[in-house]
């Protein structure tokens, strides 16, 4: 895209402005008219090129990102290539403030004109013009070398950047330019479980459910030239009472011009872990959280504290991600207990190394490896009561690691209609618990005790057309806190993506329990309707 932009530029200076150069035999326009509409002419250019470079910048965060490299329609770029991206939107951005600045004053003198046939801003305009639709037309007479055309590498970058400048001078900076982006995002799931939740464990009640998942409002702005800043408000129903609590998901400060490719983020935000660990619940590719996701993470990966990323100098593109924070996921049983004092072990410490390869043009392969590890924790959402009502389990060490991997079939003349996604995580836990079989503390009867347990899902989705798409998601996962209490889900499903905007999910699920597992089979279809209105930066993209 970076490449092309270039072309782009003078195609459209070229729209606007070559218009006054075929109405030479016309009757020339009064002052007040020309005036007036370059003015326009300004306003109208102004809003196209802020659109377009809005999407630039959307699409160039999208594309430097580490976290979810090769997502939506587009593939990572080479680090040096985004960082070359970078340097030019840098440039671009210096030369339109210094020629703004420049066609004002032009401007002004014009206004105040009163005599003069032609300002000097439209001879500008014009002789631009005139050189760009004389170079092209050499180009097309004579394209056989820069030596026979008369064109030397140095004139045509100097060409180049004054059609840059000709074209940024239409951009003009207003101050809702400086207002953070605002948006709304709503999820509604309508249910139906076939058996009670005492019997199938399940966290909605059984028979016919109408559930308000989230409100989330997020908005999001440069705090200046060297960071950005977003927040990520939820109002969340309570799966019993049906209250809802606001509480904030995300507030964070984020880098944007560190150098040797780095990146830090600090505050509240969800760290990078796994495939699908950081990625809120309405962006996920079917209705509900992986198990092994909910269970060992504790839901999305909500965190309290510092991370840092590195996308490695290299021709190929590897990410590397390292955080610390107070605790780590969302949901219970989270967050950690440091008791009176938190030492540096009570933190929880987590890492990512990720990879992106394209093995052919059509087909690309994502991969990465995760670790968590909270050395030292007085409990993690307290004393556990386990299934039999009375023992209890009490965590003093979490530790955690993945691997997760992402086949991706994307055809480059038909993507937009046709796509196949085959998406896998593994985690392995093995946690170090306080183990109390009479449940009252100080008894004499606790032991430590160490449970190792494993989880999966995976899932095979297929677009077959733009705003249709179908797939079939596996999970397996045993208990964490009892290996031999296992659970298997099988989840077919379908998903009309209305627009951007407004999507529509249909889910049918089927519940296995095995081992000591208290709990009974279940059946249960559900409908997600999600939206959004006003700015999303996340927003749905292919996961």
């Amino acid at each position: 895209m970076h490449r092309n932009i270039r072309f782009i530029l003078p195609a459209l200076a070229m729209l606007w402005l070559a218009p006054p150069l075929f109405a030479q035999e016309a009757a020339r326009p009064s002052l007040e008219q020309k005036v007036e509409e370059l003015r326009r002419q300004m306003e109208d250019g102004r809003k196209a090129f802020e659109a377009q470079t809005k999407e630039m910048q959307q699409k160039l965060a999208d594309l430097a990102k580490p976290s979810a490299p090769g997502t939506g329609e587009t593939r990572p770029l080479p680090p040096q290539d985004v960082e070359n991206f970078r340097r030019q939107m840098e440039e671009r951005q210096k030369a339109f403030d210094a020629w703004m600045k420049e066609m004002q004053r032009k401007l002004d003198e014009l206004s105040k004109s009163q005599t003069q046939e032609e300002s000097p801003n439209d001879a500008a305009i014009r002789k631009a013009v005139e050189r760009i639709m004389a170079e092209e037309e050499r180009k097309k007479s004579s394209p056989q070398t820069e030596a026979q055309s008369g064109v030397t590498p140095e004139q045509m970058q100097e060409l180049n950047e004054k059609v840059d400048r000709v074209a940024e001078a239409q951009k003009k900076t207003l101050l809702s330019e400086f207002n953070p982006s605002i948006g709304l995002v709503g999820e509604t799931i309508f249910s139906y479980h076939r058996r009670r939740s005492d019997e199938s464990g399940s966290d909605r009640p059984g028979g016919f459910d109408v559930f308000q998942r989230s409100v989330e409002l997020n908005a999001a702005a440069s705090v200046d030239p060297f960071a950005k800043a977003y927040v990520v408000a939820n109002a969340q129903a309570d799966p019993v009472t049906g209250e809802s609590t606001l509480g904030i998901e995300e507030a964070a400060l984020q880098t944007t011009s560190l150098p040797w490719n780095l990146e830090l983020k600090a505050g509240r935000f969800f760290g990078e872990f796994g495939r699908l660990a950081y990625i809120h619940d309405h962006e996920l590719p079917f209705v509900n959280r992986p198990l092994v996701l909910a269970q060992y993470i504790g839901g999305e990966s909500r965190t309290d504290g510092l991370q840092v990323n590195w996308l490695l100098p290299t021709s190929h593109y590897i990410s590397w991600t390292a955080g610390v924070g107070n605790n780590f996921g969302g949901d219970s049983p989270n967050p950690d207990n440091p008791g009176a004092y938190r030492g540096f072990t009570g933190l929880n410490f987590w890492s990512r190394l990720s990879t992106y390869f394209d093995l052919t043009p059509n087909w690309q392969l994502e991969t990465g490896v995760s670790g968590l590890w909270n050395p030292t924790t007085e409990d993690r959402g307290g004393a556990i009561v386990q299934p039999n009502g009375v023992s209890t389990l009490t965590e003093k060490e979490r530790r955690l690691v993945g691997a997760d991997w992402k086949l991706s079939y994307v055809p480059l003349r038909d993507n937009q209609f046709n796509r196949i996604t085959w998406g896998n995580e593994v985690l392995y836990g093995d946690n170090h618990y306080l183990s109390d079989p009479d449940g009252v503390p100080a008894s004499g009867d606790e032991h430590t005790k160490s449970v190792g347990s494993t989880g999966l899902y995976s899932y095979l989705e297929w677009k077959w057309h733009r705003p249709w798409s179908s797939g079939f998601l596996f999970d397996f996962v045993e208990n964490q806190y009892d290996k031999h209490d296992r659970t298997y889900q099988y989840s077919p499903y379908i998903t009309w993506a209305i627009s951007h905007w407004n999507q529509l999910r249909l889910q049918y699920t089927h519940t296995e329990h095995a081992g000591t597992s208290p709990f009974h089979a279940d059946d249960a279809v559900m409908l997600q309707w999600a939206w959004i209105i006003g700015s999303h930066s996340h927003g749905w993209q292919q996961r």
